[in-house]
């Protein structure tokens, strides 16, 4: 038995792959030149993570524009006056609106699994970002000669091809990205919002067997951008029910950024499951500050009082720039705190008497016995 640790996304991108992207999107680099910098900073990425300790890695999300555009960058009937994503700092993000049918995906995120492996022989993470986020792109006044009905047919079917190809593609698991579920809470108190999201996920979870939705998962947060959330203070209690009625093997919920971690932890054991894991956030990435070794081994010890060790693991809170333009956060305090999380958790696991997996071999390595 481990307590495994999992990254859950972006880590920042290198000041050559930020110079890079602005040259190419002025035509002022070329784009086998602009492939080459992209191959360069996933394999720095992957291998920065192993050098840490990490037996699960990531791309880092090097290739994507953002979290939670990626399968809709470059695509035409779309309007830029979408859904309004407020930050508690005052800053926005706005989402594009849909202005015709039918909707398709633009890039899969099997070509991201593909080019991680191909850096590693480490099992390779894979986040995609939730169908309910991107049913947000359908207007509220509707689409002539395309219903909502069929958009959501026509998401659903390209959400399961975004997943099912990370499964084929040999990713180790795949994480559904729906920080948009705590904010639906502070759009709709009444969680009706929160309920149809979390339906439209299912509808493609159940598509998929048993043994798959094992290597499936969900992540929450509050959001992280810039140093800012967007819903901090909406009470997690009143996620936590609909959340865990996922379909899924495994959750990711961020924890070390709330006020009250015990009452959170309380409401996860409260709806705990046979067969699930919950993987805890032990690194909040908008703080400044590097979490010890030491700290994040409290943390999981806390976690460990409410939770079975047997479907206890480890996450940050969120990604570190989840959109591409995000420089709030450092790539040497990043990887300083994945290094603290995965210290920690070993630390964690050997007081608990339990093993943790070797970075230098992944097999797991004995607690030590006095």
């Amino acid at each position: 038995m481990t307590i495994p640790s999992e990254p859950i996304g972006s880590i920042p991108r290198s000041p050559e792959l930020l110079g890079a992207v602005a040259a190419q999107e002025s035509g002022q680099l070329g784009d086998s030149a602009y492939r080459a910098v992209l191959d360069r900073a996933v394999r720095e990425t992957v291998e920065e993570q192993a050098a840490a300790g990490a037996t699960v890695v990531s791309d880092g999300e090097q290739r994507k524009p953002s979290f939670v555009a990626y399968p809709i960058a470059g695509a035409a009937g779309l309007s830029p006056d979408g859904v309004v994503i407020p930050f508690a700092d005052g800053h926005q993000r706005q989402l594009p609106c849909l202005t015709a049918g039918p909707f398709r995906y633009q890039t899969h995120a099997e070509s991201y699994v593909r080019a991680a492996r191909q850096c590693t022989d480490l099992p390779v993470k894979q986040a995609v970002i939730a169908p309910s986020a991107l049913s947000l792109l359908y207007p509220a006044g509707g689409i002539p000669e395309y219903s909502r009905d069929a958009f959501l047919d026509d998401l659903a079917d390209e959400a399961e091809r975004d997943i099912r190809g990370c499964l084929e593609a040999g990713a180790h698991v795949v994480q559904l990205d729906f920080t948009e579920g705590r904010l639906s809470l502070k759009l709709d108190p009444s969680g009706q919002v929160l309920r149809d999201f979390v339906e439209l996920n299912n509808r493609v979870l159940e598509r998929f067997g048993e043994a798959e939705r094992a290597r499936l998962g969900v992540h929450t947060c509050p959001g992280g951008d810039l140093g800012s959330t967007h819903s901090l203070d909406v009470d997690y209690a009143e996620l936590l029910p609909e959340l865990f009625r996922h379909s899924a093997g495994n959750f990711y919920v961020q924890l070390a950024s709330e006020a009250d971690p015990d009452r959170v932890l309380r409401a996860i054991a409260d709806q705990l499951r046979p067969g699930i894991r919950v993987f805890v956030g032990v690194i909040d990435p908008i703080d400044p500050r590097v979490e010890t070794a030491e700290e994040v081994r409290d943390r999981v010890l806390r976690a460990a009082r409410y939770l079975p060790v047997e479907q206890l693991g480890t996450c940050d809170d969120c990604g570190f720039a989840p959109f591409a333009d995000d420089q709030s956060t450092s790539r040497r305090t990043a990887f300083a705190k994945i290094r603290a999380r995965l210290e920690g958790t070993a630390l964690a696991a050997e007081q608990l008497g339990v093993g943790f997996p070797s970075a230098r071999d992944g097999r797991e390595v004995p607690a030590a016995v006095d």
